[in-house]
């Protein structure tokens, strides 16, 4: 694992010299429906994107909810709320997170983004650029379904994740999902991760059903991903808060999210804006 490592660490450092592209890749993280793993798979994606010799930042958006804090089993003294409202400076709310990633807690603060003077966004817009020029990875953990602070997201973000499992209920809110961002992002790149499969024949069946769907309906392209294992090592590390990556890194569903980190830097990086472009498409959206 060490030499594969290195060699991906290799792989995209001649990358990053022959493109001049912004330093951070911007992920969104969704779902059709809560209860599909998706955070857990934006807590333990980052991890390995770390351990793969990454700088990640990951950031809680599911509103309300704070899973990223229960997974990791931390207890935030300040969110981007306090950043918002100039209570804290951006630095105040960067939290240090297992395997050297680095956790940013919402809070309340994507609430009330909408009450942002113009003054403030462009403030935001400066500090979250020297966020981006420290890292490879920027995560976003956003909230489940669609609604309209979750597709305010999915509109402002050029690379999306989109979590589901086995289940027809799921597939076909998974497709939901996929239907917004194809007529209100259609430029996006909307990659397909199937957690809890039983089989490698059973995920198969998912992307196949998913990207036939997206295809004949919609004309819009999906990039399978990969499949996560069910695991019975997960509720058990979320019972002890700690990411599976660390409690079970032998485990079927930690070696499945290592090979979607792999792929993750095994793939073409998008043209895209950076940090500064999504939060300004954010911020267009929401106000």
């Amino acid at each position: 694992m060490r030499d594969q490592a290195e060699r991906l660490r290799e792989l995209v450092s001649s990358q990053n010299h022959k493109v001049n592209l912004p330093k951070a890749r911007i992920i969104a993280v969704t779902s059709g429906k809560g209860g599909v793993g998706k955070t857990n798979l934006s807590v333990n994606l980052s991890i390995y994107l770390s351990k793969l010799g990454q700088k990640v930042t990951l950031i809680d958006t599911d509103l309300g909810l704070a899973n990223i804090d229960l997974i990791l089993g931390i207890t935030p003294k300040y969110h981007l709320g306090h950043f918002f409202a100039g209570e804290r400076d951006l630095s105040d709310v960067v939290l240090e997170g297992p395997a050297g990633i680095k956790v940013i807690a919402g809070g309340s603060g994507f609430q009330e983004l909408a009450d942002l003077s113009s003054w403030q966004m462009n403030n935001c817009i400066s500090n979250f650029s020297a966020l981006e020029e420290d890292n490879d990875f920027i995560i976003f953990d956003t909230g489940a379904g669609i609604s309209s602070k979750v597709i305010k997201f999915l509109m402002a973000a050029e690379e999306i994740i989109v979590v589901t499992i086995p289940e027809p209920t799921s597939i076909a809110d998974a497709y939901g999902v996929i239907k917004v961002i194809s007529k209100e992002n259609p430029t996006a790149k909307v990659y397909v991760a199937v957690n809890m499969v039983k089989s490698k024949e059973e995920g198969e069946q998912v992307f196949e059903r998913l990207m036939m769907v997206a295809e004949k309906f919609l004309q819009f392209p999906l990039e399978p991903l990969g499949m996560i294992f069910y695991d019975q090592n997960v509720p058990k590390a979320v019972k002890q808060q700690q990411p599976f990556s660390l409690t079970h890194p032998e485990s079927k569903a930690s070696l499945s999210v290592l090979r979607i980190a792999q792929r993750m830097l095994s793939l073409p990086e998008q043209s895209s804006g950076g940090l500064s472009l999504f939060l300004k498409r954010l911020f267009s959206k929401i106000n």
